[in-house]
């Protein structure tokens, strides 16, 4: 995946003869990669793009003048970027959508006919922008909502909506209508005909999601100034298909439609405290309901205690899984049974919980363990406990048959049979730095942070340690590793809703080839070109798989380095002569990006 890196602006020098040069026109802001592998700029007269590899700029919209930062909304995991800019005191918005991918301006509120619109809604795996707001004077100011196709910017419905009214929440499209929260209730129109077949008196509907007959809704309404929520089912005609809705505690933070019926995660703010202490404070914690998909009653005489938010939730056949952020496992089942023999007390903040040959692994701050899923009990006998991680970070080895856990100052080696547990290597990154990754390889394990790359032999030996030196204090920028696996499984538990699939299913440990594969699924079946491109890099392999990229200080100013993975040595130097470069990095595509000064940014191609 694409992952970023960016420094503070500083004063550029000339650097090393990039293999690409780009003059954007205008004062540069900022740069970002996103998923899609396309630079966007930001600049003082508007919006650039910059594809990797590529001569000239992708595109340069001008129009706008100086972007905010706050005005712009990347899509993740998608080729889109929203860019909404508020008029003179407020009153109207200049909404519009832009394809990075093919260079394309697929919205415009102007040249749409808008007056005036709020931020479009990306329904995704359809593909549709959804517009809601005021039509110009040639249509007399009307109130509408508008349908878009992505893949062409072409506007395939317009509806005038009855008197003075707007949408309000989260449309999405079920069963062939497109459901419209607006002020005034929920809206069904058909996308066959165009005309409205239904409206409900449901006000302040925040979202909408198909029930498990793919046909009638459920509808998530906010209440009580945001704090709380309440659903209610609307059938395929329109009619409350409950008598009454259902009030939860909390705002809903997660949820899994099932054939027995509505399992809902509610959180309950913390009244104003902050970490453990809002925990601790009994106020701030997660709700977990089950509701009957019939009657919309709570199924569970006794919600199950949870003592802290819900971290992990996963919907299994015989039951829910939960883990909580300040510890704690336990399973229940869909008549509000409890699982395991006892809930499973564990270390806070559960890094991970997923299936292996010997039953499902959970990994946190302070101890490791492997159970029974039917049971809750160790096939260890006892969890295995540590001394709290400065850093987890863990693998499975599996020509080793053993799992491996760095707490950031050792290795801890687990045999799967046994559980037994040795200390299998300490080490001291330079820096006070603390491994962030650990890969299994073909010469040992590697273990890696910003300046420091080590690799071990299978015996824990240290094969080398290399250290490049920090250029000086950077503002780096947040990887699009975890923003691409967010928006990963965000897209998919859209398509998992409308296909009436488990989208909390409990995952196989170490599947990030299998993470990436059902990612290059959904581009594929979205079906748009720009979709299918973004498949193709998903597909290929990454610039990392072999090297790591470094900034350190080089014998002739600061630089980049391309350190093998394998043997530690710089298989490449790019010096940029600067102190603080602004810079980016696509590490999957493999791309180095530099400001070189006001308007010119370099490119350098970080695969030779």
């Amino acid at each position: 995946m694409a992952c970023l890196v960016m420094s503070q602006i500083g004063f550029a020098q000339k650097a090393e003869s990039p293999d690409y040069s780009y003059d954007v026109g205008g004062k540069i802001e900022k740069m970002t990669v996103t998923s899609s592998g396309v630079l966007l700029v930001t600049h003082s007269k508007g919006l650039a793009g910059i594809k990797p590899g590529h001569e000239g700029l992708a595109f340069n919209f001008d129009d706008y003048g100086k972007v905010k930062e706050e005005e712009i909304s990347i899509i993740p995991n998608t080729p889109y970027v929203m860019v909404g800019q508020t008029g003179f005191a407020g009153i109207s918005a200049k909404q519009s959508v832009i394809d990075v991918v093919s260079g394309k301006r697929l919205f415009d509120t102007k040249a749409n006919g808008w007056k005036a619109a709020g931020q479009p809604t990306l329904l995704l795996p359809e593909n549709k922008l959804i517009v809601s707001g005021q039509r110009t004077a040639k249509e007399k100011y009307a109130s509408a909502v508008g349908i878009y196709d992505m893949a062409t910017g072409q506007e395939e419905k317009l509806f005038t909506l009855k008197g003075f009214d707007a949408m309000v929440g989260r449309p999405n499209i079920i069963d062939g209508g497109l459901i419209i929260p607006t002020a005034k209730g929920l809206t069904r129109i058909d996308l066959a005909t165009g005309n409205e077949s239904w409206t409900t008196k449901l006000k302040g509907v925040a979202f909408v999601e198909p029930a498990e007959d793919g046909k009638s809704i459920y509808a998530f309404i906010t209440s009580n100034n945001g704090k709380n929520q309440e659903v209610f089912k609307v059938s395929a005609s329109g009619a409350l298909a409950w008598p009454d809705g259902n009030k939860l505690k909390g705002i809903v933070s997660n949820f899994q439609i099932t054939q027995k019926g509505l399992a809902i995660v509610s959180d309950v703010a913390d009244s104003g405290k902050s970490g453990l202490a809002a925990l601790g404070s009994g106020k701030a914690q997660s709700n977990i309901s089950f509701l009957s998909a019939a009657t919309g009653e709570d199924l569970w005489d006794k919600a199950p205690k949870t003592k802290g938010y819900v971290q992990h939730f996963y919907i299994m056949d015989d039951g829910i899984l939960f883990g909580i952020g300040s510890g704690g496992i336990n399973k229940i089942s869909f008549d509000g049974k409890p699982l395991f023999k006892k809930p499973l007390k564990t270390g806070e903040n559960i890094h991970t919980m997923a299936i292996t040959k010997q039953g499902m692994i959970y990994i946190t701050d302070s101890d490791a363990d492997i159970i029974n899923l039917e049971t809750g009990e160790s096939i260890w006998n006892k969890p295995i406990k540590y001394k709290k991680a400065k850093a987890v970070t863990s693998t499975y080895d599996e020509a080793h048959g053993r799992y491996l856990i760095s707490t950031g100052e050792e290795m801890i080696a687990i045999d799967e049979n046994s559980g037994a547990i040795s200390g299998f290597s300490k080490y001291d990154f330079d820096e006070k730095e603390n491994p962030t990754k650990l890969e299994v390889r073909d010469s040992g394990l590697l273990l890696t942070s910003d300046q420091n790359i080590m690799m071990l032999d299978f015996d824990g030996a240290e094969k080398f340690h290399e250290y490049y030196r920090s250029p000086g204090k950077s503002a780096f920028g947040a990887g699009l590793m975890a923003v691409l696996a967010v928006a990963s499984t965000a897209m998919a538990s859209s398509a998992a809703y409308r296909a009436g699939a488990n989208s909390n299913s409990l995952g196989q440990y170490n599947s990030y080839g299998a993470d990436m594969k059902r990612a290059q699924d959904m581009f594929s079946d979205i079906g748009s070109a720009s979709f299918s491109e973004m498949s193709k890099r998903f597909n290929a392999t990454a610039a990392t798989k072999d090297a790591q990229f470094i900034l350190t200080k080089l014998d002739n100013g600061v630089g980049l380095v391309k350190v093998n993975k394998d043997s530690g040595t710089v298989d490449k130097e790019i010096l940029l002569k600067d102190k603080k470069p602004t810079y980016e990095v696509d590490e999957f595509g493999g791309y180095l990006y530099y400001l070189a000064n006001g308007s010119h940014i370099y490119a350098y191609d970080l695969n030779k």
